[in-house]
């Protein structure tokens, strides 16, 4: 069968539109290799500060059964640990939160992640300022969506006067950080970071939400 050219540009176009969508529905959805951790987990999305200290805080919460440290909220593939701290990929560290929502609601996890960060500050956490710092909740349906903005008008109009600044987005793609960063809290207790601010982030938080924890104060 001969084509006449238009016809032949009109089938190339076609055919990049469909790998080219394939192509992206594999990077949104991959994960970066993370799995479900029990069939039953759901997954939620926070970024606010080092994940070293966030990943501590959700993995010390009833119902969570594990939490990835990694990358997410930019616009480059394949972000690594060196190239987010340069601000250019648009990436803030953030975790992945696998929960048993039988044992632990959204909101729940909502409140955590406002109650355990600073959502009035511009890009950074201290002692950690840059985008990659920046405080984002990702939703991935519109009950998610709704839960957090609800949150954030309850928070503007009762304590924070109208300041937050956290990000409200839709998860698109999560890259999981080096394994290196994995628990990096449990196995490196010596470290100057963690002992001298993510410990201490990690007992405020347990005393403002001693009713959540897997080991109840």
């Amino acid at each position: 069968m001969k084509y006449n050219t238009f016809t032949k540009t009109l089938l190339l176009f076609v055919s990049f539109i469909i790998i080219s969508y394939a192509f992206s529905k594999v990077v949104d959805t991959n994960d970066n290799e993370i799995h479900q951790f029990n069939k039953e987990d759901k997954i939620a999305y926070f970024a606010s500060g080092c994940f070293w200290c966030v990943e501590a805080i959700f993995e010390s919460i009833e119902g969570v059964s594990e939490v990835v440290s990694g990358y997410a909220g930019g616009h480059t593939n394949n972000p690594t640990y060196q190239s987010i701290g340069t601000g250019r990929t648009g990436h803030a560290e953030a975790v992945a939160v696998f929960y048993d929502p039988e044992k632990v609601s959204f909101k729940t996890l909502v409140d955590v992640f406002f109650g355990s960060h600073n959502p009035t500050t511009k890009n950074g956490q201290h002692p950690d300022y840059g985008s990659q710092y920046r405080s984002i909740a990702f939703y991935t349906n519109n009950e998610e969506k709704r839960i957090i903005e609800s949150a954030i008008e309850k928070l503007n109009k009762e304590v924070y006067k109208g300041s937050i600044v956290t990000e409200v987005t839709p998860h698109t793609v999560f890259y999981k950080a080096e394994e290196y960063h994995q628990n990096y809290e449990k196995r490196n207790p010596n470290d100057r970071y963690v002992k001298n601010v993510s410990i201490p982030r990690l007992n405020r938080f347990k005393k403002k939400f001693p009713e959540i924890l897997k080991n109840k104060l």
